[in-house]
């Protein structure tokens, strides 16, 4: 019986010697999603479009509203923090911009213009993070320098501050670069312009609407 057993746990150990020799079975392995925590930073540029409402507030009352558009490229700088899907942070931006527009109001020649030479703004942005596509609103208090003109030689230039709201969507191409697109509402709000001997003083009421494409740099 001793004997019996002695060869029957050999046999089994033969069996078994095999198994543990052979390499482990590979086990499965998922890519992590990306992280769209960190600090960015890059290039923008795009199409505006709007209109301006510029209304006298000297001697005999006028109002005209230029329709306004041209184009803007700037730059941006951008912290986020993710959360689970949730992505939250903030952005700053900053602009130079040539989207103006002129109307006439009276006798020919009588052109009033409207020309918004930069614009920017400072923003909160939440996202969905689905791996490397971010789905995000924005929104914040913008501001921009413009310029009111009148034929043949009156000019005035203010800085406007109001607010900008809007929605975009980013994918990162790398751990690195970020690619995008970005819808974009501003309201810059109204300024008093003081007339001049000849001109009478005005308020300018500027809105602006933006599409725009952005590259990005994760640090």
């Amino acid at each position: 019986m001793r004997r019996l057993t002695l060869a029957s746990a050999g046999f089994l150990t033969a069996l078994a010697a095999p198994a543990f020799a052979a390499d482990p079975m590979p086990v499965p392995m998922t890519e992590p999603g990306f992280d769209w925590t960190g600090y960015y930073a890059g290039l923008q540029a795009g199409y505006g479009w709007g209109q301006s409402d510029i209304t006298g507030t000297e001697g005999e009352p006028f109002s005209t509203s230029p329709d306004l558009d041209g184009g803007f490229v700037g730059g941006h700088v951008a912290g986020l923090w993710q959360f689970d899907q949730a992505v939250i942070g903030a952005e700053a931006e900053l602009n130079y911009a040539r989207i103006e527009g002129t109307t006439v109001l009276g006798p020919p020649g009588n052109n009033f213009g409207t020309d918004i030479k930069w614009f920017g703004s400072v923003n909160a942005k939440a996202g969905y993070a689905m791996d490397r596509l971010l789905v995000y609103g924005i929104g914040g208090v913008a501001f921009a320098g413009i310029e009111t003109s009148q034929a043949p030689d009156f000019s005035s230039t203010s800085t406007h501050v109001g607010w900008t709201v809007g929605a975009g969507v980013d994918y990162a191409l790398t751990d690195k670069f970020v690619v995008g697109a970005q819808y974009r509402y501003y309201d810059f709000g109204s300024e008093h312009h003081d007339g001049s001997d000849e001109f009478v003083g005005r308020d300018q009421d500027v809105k602006l609407n933006t599409v725009g494409v952005n590259l990005s740099y994760k640090f």
